[in-house]
């Protein structure tokens, strides 16, 4: 008989997509191996009528499932990186961390025109403060219309809800072959992705020595030391889905690691950004060390006042 292993995942489209993908590549890697998926509801995907703010921020489309590995009734947990939050429950450890997807967000409007050029006032819908705040922040004058659901869902939105435009994850959008409806991938200059967007994260249970041997073969190196800097980063902070927070790094000349790092406030009137660089060797001192500058420079008082 061949030893089955279970991996959770959302119910999503773009969730299954990912958990298929990580199936796909360990039978690929040991044909000798059963996998099967285990779809698991989170509390974020049963409030869809609610900013993600309002409900609990991070640990919303990960908690349930983490729970399943820890009782052992799943042995790999599949998430999306941005969604996890800095601090994992104990026993658990991020067995691996595949080759990132384009980290950007991306525009879809109608017609296609792209963000600058969108008519004064325009409606762009996202449910991501983040984005809200930098997009408030270039053009004061737009509103931002809260959008919720999946990827699918929130593209039809453009039209049912009389949008001008939606942001979203370039990843999402390209992994589930919407590719041609992207009007404007927005530039990391423009739009500071969230910790980690892009990147998968494979969760396992700490001590489980067979699980790690399978999925450490999924593992990119370059794409792990860009996410544990960009992750420091958030902890340092201790932000949330409720707190305007990005961070992207990225790796160069193959011996230095650089992270830029931003906090705004929720409406996009102050901006507090800034790029640090340092050893590749320490991603993780880099990115606590950009959080304490940004500290410096008045962002405790941004996330001090989002909090009360």
């Amino acid at each position: 008989m061949k030893k089955k292993i279970i991996i959770g995942t959302r119910g999503s489209n773009l969730a299954l997509w990912q958990a298929n993908w990580v199936k796909a590549e360990i039978l690929k890697k040991n044909p000798e191996l059963s996998v099967n998926l285990l779809i698991i509801k989170t509390k974020g995907d049963k409030i869809l009528d609610t900013p993600l703010a309002k409900i609990g921020g991070k640990g919303l489309f990960v908690k349930e499932i983490e729970e399943a590995l820890l009782q052992n009734r799943i042995d790999i947990a599949v998430h999306s990186m941005k969604d996890m939050p800095a601090k994992l429950p104990v026993g658990l450890c991020i067995g691996a961390v595949p080759l990132r997807e384009v980290p950007n967000d991306i525009l879809i409007s109608k017609n296609k025109t792209t963000f600058l050029n969108l008519k004064n006032e325009a409606k762009i819908g996202t449910s991501s403060l983040r984005r809200a705040a930098q997009l408030k922040n270039l053009r004061p004058d737009i509103e931002i219309i809260p959008l919720r659901g999946n990827l699918g869902t929130r593209i039809k939105k453009l039209e049912t809800e009389n949008l001008d435009a939606i942001v979203l994850a370039a990843a999402g959008v390209i992994r589930l072959g919407f590719k041609e409806k992207i009007t404007e991938t927005l530039p990391v200059t423009t739009m500071l992705p969230a910790v980690g967007q892009g990147a998968l994260c494979i969760e396992i249970r700490e001590n489980d020595n067979f699980i790690n041997s399978i999925v450490c073969k999924l593992e990119d190196k370059d794409t792990r030391t860009v996410v544990m800097g960009e992750r420091a980063f958030l902890n340092k902070l201790e932000g949330g889905c409720q707190v305007p927070i990005a961070a992207f790094g990225s790796i160069i000349d193959n011996n230095l690691f650089s992270l830029c790092g931003l906090v705004a406030a929720i409406n996009g009137s102050e901006i507090l950004k800034e790029t640090i660089t340092g050893k590749i060797t320490d991603p993780e001192k880099i990115g606590i060390k950009l959080a304490e500058n940004l500290i410096n420079k008045g962002a405790g008082k941004i996330l001090e006042s989002l909090s009360l």
